[in-house]
C-alpha cells in the first residue's frame, strides 16, 4: 500500500521546528487562497467561511484521481494544514480584526488550468459559489520561525523571542505590503484545549 506524501512529514523544517527560534529560507510555493477581513472567531464570519472554501476546493483536487479530470503528475497526497497570512499594524500586537489570507498549500503538480477546473467542478458538484478562492504564488524567502505551543493570544511571547533571536543573528523584521506575518495550523483548534494547540509562526527578515 502506498503511503499518501505528506508535506509536514517531508518537509520538517517548514511545517515542524522546534520550539526555539530559528531562520529559514522558504521557497516559492502556489496555494489556494481567500483573502478576506473581521474577526476569525465569529461564528457566520468569513474566516470561517474562508477555511470551508478552502477545503472545498483542496478535497476537489485531491479526489480528482477518481473521476474524468486527470491531473498529470498527480500523486496521492494528505491535504497540508491550513496556513495564514495576517496583516498587522505594529509590530506589538496582530490586528487579528484587521485582513488575512487563509491559504492551503498546493502540490506542484497542481497548474493554474487545474485549479480553474477544480473551482468549477465544486461550484458545480456543491451548489456553492467558490468566486473568492484564489490560486496564489508566494516565495517567501528568508524568515525567522519558531513553533509556538499554546493558545494564539499567547503568541507575542513566542514573537518577541524571534525578534530578538534575529536581531541577535544580524536580522531585521521585512513585514511589507508583499510579506506577512505568517501562522501554520498544526492543530484543529475545535479538538485541541489552547494550551496544547501547535502553531508555526513566521516572519519575514532581511540582514541589517
Amino acid at each position: 500500500m502506498n503511503m499518501a506524501f505528506d508535506y509536514k512529514k517531508e518537509y520538517k523544517e517548514f511545517y515542524l521546528p522546534k520550539a526555539i527560534p530559528e531562520i529559514v529560507t522558504v521557497p516559492k510555493m502556489n496555494f489556494i487562497a481567500v483573502q478576506g477581513q473581521g474577526d476569525p472567531n465569529a461564528e457566520d464570519g468569513e474566516y470561517k467561511a474562508s477555511i470551508g472554501l478552502l477545503y472545498g476546493i483542496a478535497f476537489t483536487i485531491k479526489m480528482s484521481k477518481k473521476g474524468d479530470h486527470q491531473i498529470a503528475g498527480y500523486f496521492d497526497y494528505v491535504v497540508p494544514p491550513l496556513e495564514g497570512f495576517w496583516w498587522q499594524n505594529g509590530v506589538a500586537g496582530i490586528d487579528y480584526a484587521h485582513k488575512w489570507i487563509s491559504l492551503i498549500r498546493l502540490p506542484e503538480f497542481v497548474t493554474k488550468d487545474d485549479f480553474e477546473w477544480a473551482i468549477r467542478e465544486a461550484t458545480a458538484k456543491k451548489k456553492q459559489n467558490f468566486s473568492k478562492v484564489k490560486f496564489m504564488t508566494y516565495d517567501e524567502g528568508l524568515c525567522v520561525q519558531c513553533m509556538h505551543i499554546g493558545a494564539y493570544d499567547e503568541e507575542p511571547e513566542t514573537v518577541e523571542a524571534m525578534h530578538q533571536y534575529m536581531e541577535k543573528q544580524g536580522y531585521m523584521l521585512d513585514i511589507t505590503d508583499q510579506r506577512y506575518h505568517h501562522e501554520i495550523y498544526l492543530s484543529d483548534a475545535r479538538k485541541v484545549a489552547p494550551e496544547k494547540r501547535r502553531t508555526v509562526v513566521r516572519h519575514p527578515i532581511k540582514k541589517i
